[in-house]
C-alpha cells in the first residue's frame, strides 16, 4: 500500500471514530448479527467533507447506510426483519437508518431504476458500482482497527471531487444527487457528467 492511501486511512479511521453519529453505528452494530455488515456510502464520505470543511459533523447527512451479504436468505421479508431489527436498537439515531442486503439488490433494481444488473458477489463488488467515486467506500470495526473498502482509493474523497462512478448510476440520478450536496458542499469539486471519464 502506498504511503498516500496508508495516510488518508489512518485520517478516514479518526474522522470515523471522532463523529458521534458514526461512531455510534460502528461501535453497536455488531449486536444485529448480520452477516458480512458494512457502513457505507453517503454517511462516511460526506462525514469527511465536514471534517475538511469544518462543519458540525451531522451536517448534511440525511440517512445512515447499513449494508450486509447474505445469499442464503434473499427474502424481501427477511431484509425488512433486519432492518427492523436495526431500527430498533438505534431507535435515538438522529438520522434514518437504511438497511439492506447487497445480496439481493439485482431482485429488485431493475423495477426502481429501470436497469437489469447481475447480482453482487460480494460487498465489495457491490461497493465498486455505487454512483460516486468519491462515495465507494465502506468499513467494517474489527478489534485491531477498521477495515476499509474503497476500490477507487481515497483520494476523490479527500481532494474533495465528485466524479460518477458509471458502472450503473445513470446520469439523471447523479445529476440528482450532486444537486443536492451542493447546497450543503459548494467547495467541493463537481465533475460533470461528460467528460468526466478523462479528467485526471
Amino acid at each position: 500500500m502506498d504511503q498516500k492511501r496508508l495516510s488518508s486511512e489512518v485520517r478516514l479511521r479518526k474522522i470515523l471514530y471522532e463523529s458521534p453519529l458514526i461512531n455510534t453505528v460502528l461501535t453497536k452494530s455488531d449486536e444485529l448479527s448480520l452477516p458480512g455488515w458494512h457502513l457505507c456510502a453517503g454517511c462516511l464520505t460526506q462525514s469527511v467533507w465536514n471534517s475538511i470543511f469544518e462543519l458540525p459533523s451531522e451536517h448534511g447527512i440525511d440517512d445512515i447506510d447499513l449494508i450486509y451479504f447474505d445469499n442464503d436468505n434473499l427474502g424481501e421479508a427477511t431484509e425488512e426483519n433486519q432492518a427492523q431489527q436495526a431500527r430498533t436498537l438505534f431507535a435515538d439515531l438522529a438520522v434514518r437508518l437504511d438497511v439492506k442486503n447487497e445480496a439481493r439488490v439485482h431482485l429488485w433494481y431493475e423495477g426502481k431504476f429501470g436497469k437489469a444488473i447481475p447480482p453482487f458477489q460480494s460487498i465489495e463488488h457491490a461497493v465498486s458500482n455505487f454512483p460516486t467515486t468519491a462515495t465507494a467506500i465502506a468499513v467494517h470495526p474489527r478489534p485491531d482497527g477498521i477495515v476499509i473498502v474503497a476500490p477507487f482509493g481515497l483520494d476523490d474523497l479527500f481532494d474533495g471531487i465528485v466524479r460518477p462512478n458509471k458502472t450503473m448510476v445513470t446520469q439523471d440520478r447523479y445529476e440528482e444527487k450532486i444537486e443536492r450536496w451542493r447546497r450543503f458542499w459548494p467547495q467541493l469539486t463537481y465533475l460533470p457528467w461528460q467528460g468526466s471519464d478523462e479528467e485526471d
